[in-house]
């Protein structure tokens, strides 16, 4: 796995050598990073971080800071380290612990984010209720956006409290929807 554009073009990522981590393909992140806006000067929320790949990704193309959210210690210290060796710690923050606790700490800290990407383990119904508390705002700029990766065969909805879905794009059993402030 290699970081696909921007400073860190073509570096390494490191991921664990025995894992059922399901590792968001090369070809799905091109497509994400396609579809957001420019992320240069951004604030960028990864949960369910795994091995930090989307945020590594964002940080390369100039996200001004990256907040990666993962609950797996092995994972966490593998994210550090890919953070380090790509010169990109001192942008970014991980936080250890299961995100239905981190999210409600992020806003008591009053963090902003402008772009929060999520890719739970796949139907195990997180997705509904990550959008439940992201729906509640307090975490996104006015012009921010959600993105959730997720199966084929989990449903997301139209929309959630005053987030609305505004694309929804299919890689395979893949899905990328997109979730914006605003009413539907």
């Amino acid at each position: 796995m290699r970081v696909i554009r921007g400073e860190a073009k073509g570096r390494k990522i490191q991921v664990p050598r025995e894992t059922q981590l399901r590792l968001t393909s090369d070809r799905v992140k091109e497509s994400l990073f396609n579809l957001l806006p420019e992320v240069e000067g951004l604030v960028f929320l990864e949960l369910f971080a795994g091995t930090g790949n989307v945020s590594l990704e964002a940080l390369s193309r100039g996200a001004k800071r990256a907040v990666l959210v993962e609950k797996e210690p092995a994972l966490v210290a593998l994210i550090g380290k890919n953070l380090a060796a790509l010169g990109f710690a001192g942008r970014s923050e991980v936080i250890t612990g299961p995100v239905e606790r981190v999210l409600p700490f992020l806003r008591e800290r009053g963090d902003l984010f402008d772009i929060v990407f999520a890719d739970p383990p796949y139907e195990k119904g997180y997705v509904a209720g990550i959008l439940e508390v992201l729906g509640k705002g307090g975490l996104l700029q006015g012009t921010g956006l959600v993105v959730v990766e997720h199966s084929v065969r989990e449903e997301t909805g139209k929309g959630h409290e005053s987030l609305v879905l505004r694309d929804r794009r299919r890689y395979g059993d893949t899905v990328l929807s997109f979730f914006a402030l605003g009413r539907a």
